[in-house]
């Protein structure tokens, strides 16, 4: 696993590690209930799906609870995904779900691919490099996509294999920075958001090019940005046209925050407060005040803020 990602896992299970063993069981007991017959989890709409499979194993990881019979339907579900056409967010799911199986339960999905499969991912992912030297979604796609850079970033790590070019990945973060603070998901948005701000810190990052020493504005201007975003709610919201806050912004904004070193700088009471309003006493999270259903993928954005409210 890469190391932005097995620290992060690390991170959050060691919040999780710190709830109260009741809090732990309804959400392991949810994640568990949501697993198919052919192995995989459910969305919203009902049978197998490989991002939301991925983001119940994200949540049964930090639990420490993706292991024996769940593992072992998994692996059943995952393997037929090896020979289907993926997209850049398919192949994140499929890899991530691959080593989160190796790392939790010994299982490895890969050890009978191609022993050249990794440079045949780095070798379409390149594929998908534009001149802007970012990455686009898919490849038809004209400019780089914030998001869809980190990802591929992440799905490099994942494989083992190195970012070709990493000062034009800098480039085109710098590219889609706001002034004011913050990043843009693409080049013709016309605000910045809370999430693309996270995925282009958290690619910074990966590619050691965060120096608040020579650009102390870019530290700055980003806490700023995040701070606006925490609404009388207590979360954090997509962007300034979106009233409402969610878990999944109020995830990835609390995170960048933390990796910045300022989460304090948000009123983290109110924070809480939102996040527990998410939960359900039955287990899992919806996503927002005005959502009435939940999911995996949501449920595992309120476990990791839990995790990082134990952990701060």
């Amino acid at each position: 696993m890469s190391a932005y990602l097995q620290n992060l896992t690390i991170r959050l299970a060691e919040g999780v590690g710190q709830l109260s063993e009741e809090t732990r069981q309804i959400h392991t007991s949810y994640f568990l209930a949501a697993q198919q017959p052919d192995g995989g989890f459910s969305g919203r709409e009902g049978g197998s799906d490989l991002y939301y499979t991925t983001f119940a194993m994200r949540g049964l990881s930090i639990l420490g609870e993706l292991y024996g019979d769940v593992a072992d339907r998994v692996e059943a579900f995952l393997k037929p995904q090896l020979s289907t056409h993926q997209t850049i967010v398919d192949f994140f799911s499929l890899f991530y779900a691959g080593n989160l199986l190796k790392v939790s339960a010994g299982k490895d999905i890969f050890e009978n691919a191609d022993p050249n499969w990794p440079s045949q991912v780095a070798g379409f992912l390149e594929t998908l490099r534009r001149q802007d030297g970012g990455y686009a979604k898919a490849p038809e796609g004209n400019a780089g996509s914030t998001y869809h850079t980190f990802l591929v970033l992440l799905v490099l790590q994942l494989i083992e294999m190195p970012i070709p070019e990493p000062e034009q990945v800098v480039a085109f973060l710098e590219s889609r920075r706001d002034p004011a603070g913050g990043w843009h998901e693409i080049r013709v948005s016309k605000r910045p958001g809370t999430n693309p701000t996270a995925a282009a810190v958290a690619s910074l990052m990966i590619l050691d090019a965060i120096d608040e020493q020579k650009d102390p504005e870019l530290v700055a201007t980003t806490l700023d940005f995040l701070v606006e975003m925490q609404t009388d709610e207590g979360g954090l919201r997509a962007n300034t046209r979106i009233p409402i806050a969610d878990l999944l912004s109020s995830f990835t904004g609390a995170l960048t925050l933390i990796d910045l070193q300022a989460f304090t700088e948000i009123d983290i009471e109110a924070y809480r407060k939102f996040v527990l309003a998410m939960q359900r006493e039955t287990g899992g999270f919806q996503a927002a005040a005005w959502d009435t259903a939940h999911d995996v993928e949501y449920s595992f954005y309120g476990l990791g803020c839990l995790a990082l409210l134990e952990n701060h």
